[in-house]
């Protein structure tokens, strides 16, 4: 696994080639199979493969036109139902105060990671974007104000091989015993 650790990149440009639907089942399977805490599995999944669709979200992600040339997003939903009553009143967005938001963003995002890192292994690229408010992009998909949109993946077969990024020392990032 390390190997698929060191060798994934963010990529942002994509080959017009079709993803097999295999690889597209195994990347969610990587996904629901991830843990997340007291085993609530707050996440859904959005698979977009229309250009329309896709047009609109890469808008709402900050104009990012690069998005495009992928051949599927995959919108990484969070619901916060999972820790709190259905009856509750609740809106999300990046202001909200609620501490269980944190704990279903956490698990999600574990979530997306099993699928960058899947990906990687059925050799696909990836991006992990997430430029974007809460109320322009959940009305794209109808997503309910009570869920939280904690990421749009671009998935395809990548078009570049992006150089590895500076990556801090162990010295500069591990403590042992207290910090």
């Amino acid at each position: 696994m390390l190997k698929q650790i060191e060798t994934r990149r963010s990529v942002r440009k994509y080959l017009d080639k079709k993803v097999e639907n295999e690889k597209l089942l195994k990347l969610l399977e990587s996904a629901r199979l991830a843990p997340s805490g007291s085993n609530t599995q707050p996440w859904t999944f959005i698979i977009i493969e229309s250009e329309d669709t896709k047009e609109k979200l890469s808008i709402a992600d900050h104009n990012q036109k690069w998005m495009m040339t992928a051949p599927i997003f995959i919108v990484c939903v969070a619901d916060i139902r999972c820790r709190i009553s259905m009856e509750a009143k609740v809106r999300l967005d990046e202001g909200s105060s609620e501490p269980e938001l944190k704990q279903i963003i956490r698990d999600t995002a574990i979530a997306i990671e099993h699928i960058l890192l899947e990906a990687e292994h059925q050799g696909l690229a990836t991006c992990w974007t997430a430029w974007f408010e809460q109320d322009v992009v959940r009305p794209i998909l109808n997503i309910p104000d009570d869920k939280y949109v904690c990421g749009i993946i671009t998935v395809g077969y990548g078009a570049e091989i992006p150089k590895q990024r500076p990556r801090k020392s162990m010295d500069e990032i591990v403590r042992y015993e207290k910090w």
